[in-house]
C-alpha cells in the first residue's frame, strides 16, 4: 500500500510540475527556397533547454513560465533571436537566410551536422550534405554519393567496378539502403561505376554504422538513409550538368500558390552512342528519373509524394543482353497533433527487376523482387529532457527468383519457372532519449520484429532433414537426398521467427568540447543475398529465411571519444567496435546458384565477426576543409560442417571474408583559392581484398585441373589512387540568375592499374601457366559543365 501511495504521489508531483511548463514549437525553413531545415539548433538562451529540428524541420521544447530569448541557428545561416513570453503553449515558424559574410569569405563546405556531435548519445553515424558530395572528385565527372561515403572510416568498396559498399566488415546485403524510406536493393549503375542517386535531388544523407536506432530494422551492418529535396516553393529553377558520358537536368518550383512545391530530375548516359557511331554493336547505358511533390493542407498537415525509376541496359551484339533497375513510390502524410506530438504515415512500394538474355546458349531469364511497406512513426516531446519515438511497420515481400526459358526452338535450354517466395516482416519499436544531467545523455530503444515465411509453393523434404550432406569418399559436399515435397497453400505459414532487438546509446560530456560514448545494438536480418562471387552482381538473388535458413542475428558493441578543437574549427572522432553475426551463410565448393530452386542444398551456415578501430580528423571551416580517415579492422567467418557431418569450410577454422581490409586510409580536401576557383582532391589506400589462388595443378587424361589454396587465404595487391579536381565559376555573383561552373577532374592521376581480379591459366601459345591482372580504370580525365537557372 505504501509503495502504491508513493508511486501515486510521484506521478501527481510530476503532473503538477509539468503543468507549470509551456511549450514552443514550429518549423524551420530555408528562406531562399522554402525547404525545411534538418538539424537546426533551437534553444532558450541562458538555459540548458534546447533541441534540433527533425527530418521535416519540426521542433518542440518546453520550459517553465517566464521571459526567454528563443535562438535558432544553423551553420552558414544568420542566427535568429526572438523574445518570447512563455505563458502559454505557442507556435513559431522561422525562415533562415544564408549568411552573406560567410558566403563572401567562402569558408563553409561542411555543415554543422557533419561535425562530431558532443552531446548526442547517437554514435557511429555520419551525416553528409549534398554540397560536400559535389566537392569530391569522381570518376568520369559524375558526382557519386556511394563513392563519397566510401571515403569515411569503416566504409570500403569491393574493388573498382563493383556494386555496393561494405560497412565494418559486413557484406553488401547487410546494408539497408533507403531513398525517401523506400528500400533500394541495388544502388549501382553500370555494375558499380555510378550510383543510382542523383546528387542534384539529394537533400540529406545519414549513414548509421552501429548503434542503429530502433526505428530501423532488417539489416545487421548499416543503414544508409537518403532524403530527396522537397523542391523550391518560392521560385522556379533549372539545375543540370553536361558531361563526357552523361548529362542531367532537374526542374523545381512552387505549386498551389506556394502551398506546395515539386522537383523532377532526369539523368542519362550516352557513351553507347559513340560506340554506335564507330560501328560497334555493343551498348552500355543507364537512365533514371526522380520526382517529388508536397502540399501543405494547413499548419498541421502536409502531404508528400515521391518516386524513382531507373534502368541499366547492357548489350554485346546478340550474344548477351542484361537490363536491371529499381522502381519506388512513396506517399507520406505529416501530421502535428499538438505542440508535443508529431507523426508521419508512409505507404511505400518498391521493386527491383533484372533480366538476362544469353543468345549464344539460347537462354532468357526474368526475375524481380517487390515489396509493399506501411509504417507509422511518432515523435513525442515529453519535456525538455525527454523525447520518445515509437511506431509500427509492416512489409509484404514477393520474391520471383525467375523464369528461365529458351529464346528460340533451337535452344537446348528447357523452360523452368522457379518457385515464387512470399513473406511478411513486421516491427514495433520505441526509443527514448533522456538527459539525466548536464553531462549524461542516454538513448534506449527496443524493437520487436517478426517474420512470417508464407506459402504458395512446394517445399522439398530431405532424408534425415539434411539438404546438404558430406561425401567422405570424394571429400566434397553434395545435395541431400530428396524424399518428397510439402505443398503449402498461398496463405499458409511455412516458418515464423520473432526477436527482441534492444538498442542503447550513452554520451558522457567530459567538457563543453569533448565526450565519451558507448553503444550497443542487436539486430535481426531476415533476408539473404545469394552470391558466390567476390562482387555482388545484378543477377544475384535475394531469398527469405525459412525452414532451412535462419535469420542473421547481429550484436555490436562500440565505444568512442569525440572532441572539438578551436571552437569547432577541427574535430576528432575515434571509435572501436566489435560485431558478431550468427547464422551467416556461405557456399559449398562448386555451388550452383543460377536458376536454383532449392538454395538450401548449396549452403552451409556459420558465424562471422568483425572488429576494428576508426579514426576521423576533420577541418570544418576556412578556405581549406577536409578530413583524414583511417580504419584498422578485421572481418572473418567460421563455417563448420554442422549437421552435414563434414569438415566445413577451411576445416572449420576462421577465415577472412571477401570484404576484409586490414588498413583503409582516405584523405579528402577542398581549397577555395578565389571566389571563382576552387580545388579538391582525395587519396585512397586499402589493403588488397582476400581471394583464393591455385597452389598447383594436376593432369588427368590430358586435361589440367587447378588445386586451390584455402578459401580467401590470399590477397590481391594493395589498392591506391589519387584524384584531383578544379572548379571554375565564371560568374559567381550571388544575385546572378544564371550560374554556371566548369569542373575539370582527373581520376587516378598516376594511372595505377589496380587489380579488380587476378586469373590463372595456360598460355595457349607458349604452354606456360601465367597470372593475368584485370584492371578496370587507369587514368581518367573528364570535364563537366554544371548550371543553375
Amino acid at each position: 500500500m505504501k509503495t502504491t501511495l508513493s508511486v501515486c504521489f510521484l506521478l501527481l508531483s510530476v503532473l503538477m510540475y509539468s503543468q507549470e511548463k509551456f511549450s514552443v514549437s514550429g518549423t524551420v525553413k530555408d528562406f531562399a527556397n522554402g525547404e525545411t531545415v534538418f538539424g537546426a539548433s533551437v534553444y532558450l538562451e541562458g538555459t540548458s533547454n534546447g533541441t534540433v529540428t527533425n527530418a521535416y524541420g519540426f521542433y518542440s521544447l518546453s520550459a517553465p513560465k517566464g521571459s526567454y530569448k528563443l535562438v535558432i541557428s544553423y551553420l552558414g545561416y544568420t542566427t535568429i533571436t526572438k523574445d518570447i513570453e512563455l505563458d502559454r503553449n505557442q507556435n513559431y515558424s522561422f525562415e533562415l537566410e544564408e549568411d552573406n559574410m560567410t558566403l563572401d569569405e567562402v569558408v563553409i563546405t561542411a555543415e554543422e551536422s557533419e561535425k562530431a556531435n558532443i552531446r548526442d548519445p547517437q554514435m557511429s553515424v555520419s551525416v553528409i550534405k549534398s554540397s560536400t558530395i559535389k566537392a569530391i572528385p569522381a570518376v568520369l565527372g559524375e558526382v557519386d554519393l556511394v563513392k563519397s561515403i566510401q571515403l569515411l572510416p569503416g566504409v570500403t568498396n569491393n574493388g573498382e567496378g563493383s556494386n555496393g559498399f561494405n560497412v565494418r566488415g559486413g557484406a553488401t546485403d547487410q546494408n539497408l539502403v533507403l531513398l525517401d524510406e523506400a528500400i533500394i536493393f541495388n544502388e549501382s549503375h553500370l555494375f558499380g561505376f555510378f550510383s543510382v542517386f542523383n546528387a542534384d535531388v539529394v537533400k540529406d544523407v545519414k549513414l548509421y554504422k552501429g548503434n542503429i536506432p530502433s526505428n530501423y530494422g532488417g539489416r545487421v551492418s548499416s543503414v544508409l538513409d537518403i532524403r530527396q529535396k522537397e523542391g523550391n516553393s518560392k521560385d522556379f529553377n533549372l539545375t543540370g550538368g553536361i558531361g563526357l558520358i552523361s548529362s542531367r537536368l532537374a526542374a523545381e518550383g512552387p505549386l498551389f500558390k506556394s502551398k506546395g512545391s515539386f522537383i523532377v530530375a532526369g539523368r542519362s548516359s550516352y557513351a553507347h552512342l559513340f560506340l554506335k557511331a564507330a560501328g560497334q554493336e555493343n551498348t552500355a547505358y543507364f537512365y533514371d528519373i526522380n520526382a517529388k511533390g508536397n502540399y501543405e493542407i494547413n499548419a498541421n498537415n502536409k502531404l508528400y509524394v515521391s518516386g524513382y525509376f531507373g534502368r541499366d541496359i547492357l548489350k554485346f551484339s546478340d550474344s548477351f543482353e542484361n537490363s536491371y533497375g529499381n522502381t519506388s513510390l512513396n506517399l507520406r502524410w505529416n501530421h502535428v497533433f499538438n505542440d508535443k506530438l508529431f507523426s508521419n504515415l508512409s505507404l511505400i512500394y518498391s521493386m527491383y527487376n533484372y533480366k538476362l538474355t544469353l543468345g549464344f546458349i539460347g537462354l532468357d531469364w526474368d526475375s524481380d523482387i517487390k515489396n509493399f511497406n506501411a509504417k507509422y512513426d511518432f515523435k513525442y516531446y515529453l519535456n525538455n529532457k525527454t523525447t520518445i519515438d515509437f511506431g509500427v511497420s509492416g512489409i509484404n515481400y514477393n520474391f520471383n527468383p525467375g523464369e528461365v526459358k529458351p529464346t528460340d526452338e533451337s535452344s537446348a535450354i528447357n523452360e523452368n519457372i522457379l518457385d515464387e517466395k512470399r513473406a511478411f516482416e513486421g516491427g514495433v519499436y520505441v526509443n527514448a532519449e533522456h538527459k539525466f544531467s548536464d553531462r549524461l545523455n542516454v538513448q534506449a530503444g527496443l524493437r520487436f520484429s517478426f517474420f512470417n515465411r508464407l506459402g504458395g509453393q512446394p517445399m522439398s523434404t530431405y532424408e534425415n532433414n539434411q539438404p546438404v550432406v558430406y561425401n567422405e569418399s570424394l571429400g566434397i559436399y553434395q545435395e541431400g537426398i530428396k524424399t518428397g515435397e510439402i505443398d503449402y497453400s498461398r496463405g499458409e505459414s511455412i516458418k515464423t521467427f520473432s526477436n527482441f532487438e534492444p538498442r542503447l546509446g550513452l554520451a558522457y560530456e567530459l567538457s563543453e568540447s569533448s565526450s565519451f560514448k558507448l553503444g550497443y545494438s542487436r539486430i535481426a536480418q531476415y533476408l539473404h543475398l545469394l552470391s558466390n562471387t567476390a562482387n555482388a552482381t545484378p543477377l544475384d538473388v535475394w531469398t527469405p529465411s525459412g525452414e532451412f535458413i535462419d535469420p542473421q542475428m547481429a550484436n555490436q558493441y562500440s565505444a568512442g571519444y569525440f572532441k572539438e578543437l578551436k571552437n569547432g574549427l577541427f574535430s576528432v572522432e575515434t571509435e572501436v567496435y566489435y560485431k558478431t553475426v550468427d547464422n551467416r551463410i556461405d557456399y559449398i565448393d562448386g555451388s550452383s546458384l543460377i536458376a536454383q530452386n532449392n538454395i538450401e542444398t548449396q549452403i552451409l551456415t556459420g558465424e562471422s565477426r568483425a572488429y576494428g578501430w576508426e579514426f576521423l580528423f576533420r577541418k570544418n571551416r576556412g578556405r581549406f576543409t577536409g578530413w583524414f580517415a583511417y580504419t584498422l579492422s578485421k572481418s572473418e567467418q567460421n563455417t563448420p560442417g554442422g549437421t552435414a557431418n563434414g569438415p566445413g569450410i577451411n576445416g572449420g577454422e576462421w577465415y577472412s571474408t571477401a570484404y576484409d581490409r586490414t588498413h583503409d586510409v582516405s584523405v579528402t580536401g577542398s581549397y577555395q583559392l578565389t571566389d571563382k576557383w576552387s580545388f579538391s582532391s582525395n587519396f585512397v589506400f586499402q589493403t588488397g581484398r582476400p581471394t583464393t589462388y591455385p597452389l598447383g595443378q594436376y593432369e588427368y587424361e590430358g586435361l589440367s585441373s587447378p588445386v586451390y589454396d584455402n578459401r580467401n587465404s590470399n590477397r590481391l595487391p594493395a589498392y591506391n589512387r589519387l584524384d584531383l579536381a578544379a572548379t571554375f565559376k565564371p560568374n559567381n555573383k550571388p544575385d546572378a540568375r544564371w550560374k554556371g561552373e566548369w569542373v575539370f577532374s582527373i581520376y587516378n592521376v598516376y594511372d595505377r592499374k589496380n587489380a579488380a581480379s587476378i586469373s590463372f591459366g595456360q598460355n595457349l601459345e607458349t604452354g606456360v601457366n601465367e597470372a593475368t591482372r584485370t584492371a578496370i580504370f587507369g587514368i581518367v580525365p573528364s570535364v563537366t559543365y554544371n548550371f543553375k537557372f
